[in-house]
């Protein structure tokens, strides 16, 4: 089960739950007697709970679907709660504590939403800068830069075509180009020469392995990290892993395909051999390169003019 998978399922979870307390609440609101205030105040706890993990809009729908219940509790019984004042008062008294309360859901929640976006941003900018950093290693040797370049295409054009979410993609896509960077030794000036002057600072030629930076990256880029240690782990990857480790092993076995043969029908004809693979993502994989080949345009023969 994929990293997004497991975050929608435990949101509907919560979603879940939340409903389940206000429901509950609208209940003890029912049949309580007296500090009906009370209960009214204690709604505001899922909601705020609701825009914290959920957002603003759905922690708006849970506001509105509390109000609706504590007003339909209450219309049962208007002069349970009207005490020594008039129906009127009363409803308008609920009128400002569901605003209140809708106000309470649009704000925690606009907070959570631009909490959310900025993770992003963060995450957007680490993963150009890893990209950066790993192109510049691979430039001074074409044939692994042509091959990692590949293994990333593929990698991404096979996720999307998975509906994989736009994070995993990016964490797919880190992996793949961190996985050819662990033999390389990288210098300090190196590093500066690739992410750009930051600033008039002298860099120590410290030298450092490409594993080491993998290593290194891990709390930045905790979504590539696992798929990286995890090829070779033994244990079962998720589907962004499942996803590298089957492009990596199709490509290493398109650059050992002899002459004589395709080098595509050759890699897909030995991993489907392998009962261990995925056999769903080399269909993908397949499908994927029989359209790149028939988009390929072809040169029409030109007619030789005779003067």
């Amino acid at each position: 089960m994929s990293t997004n998978t497991n975050k929608n399922f435990n949101e509907r979870q919560l979603e879940i739950l939340l409903i389940l307390i206000t429901l509950a609440m609208a209940s003890v609101l029912h049949y309580l007697e007296t500090s009906q205030v009370v209960i009214l105040n204690l709604f505001f706890l899922p909601v705020i709970m609701a825009g914290f993990f959920l957002g603003r809009y759905r922690a708006g729908i849970l506001a509105f679907f509390s109000v609706i219940s504590a007003t339909v509790v209450i219309a049962l019984d208007v002069n349970r709660f009207a005490f020594e004042q008039n129906p009127l008062m009363v409803v308008l008294s609920v009128m400002i504590w569901g605003a209140v309360l809708g106000m309470a859901a649009l704000l925690v929640g606009t907070l959570c939403d631009d909490r959310n976006a900025r993770a992003l941003e963060a995450h957007e900018a680490h993963v150009g800068v890893v990209e950066v950093l790993a192109r510049y290693l691979r430039s001074a040797d074409s044939r692994l830069h042509t091959q990692a370049m590949r293994i990333v295409q593929l990698c991404e054009r096979v996720a999307n075509r998975l509906r994989l979410s736009r994070r995993e993609v990016d964490d797919l896509r880190v992996a793949a180009m961190l996985m050819d960077v662990e033999n390389i030794e990288i210098t300090a000036r190196v590093i500066r020469k690739a992410v750009g002057h930051i600033d008039g600072d002298e860099l120590s030629p410290a030298t450092i392995h490409g594993s080491e930076l993998a290593q290194s990256l891990r709390s930045v880029l905790s979504g590539a990290s696992p798929l990286i240690l995890g090829q070779n782990s033994g244990e079962e990857l998720p589907i962004a892993g499942r996803i590298l480790k089957t492009v990596r092993s199709f490509v290493e076995l398109e650059a050992v395909a002899g002459p004589e043969e395709s080098a595509v029908e050759f890699a897909l004809d030995v991993m489907r051999q392998d009962p261990n693979r995925d056999a769903f993502i080399l269909d993908v994989l397949d499908e994927l390169l029989n359209e790149q080949n028939e988009d390929v345009p072809t040169e029409k023969p030109q007619l030789a003019t005779i003067s």
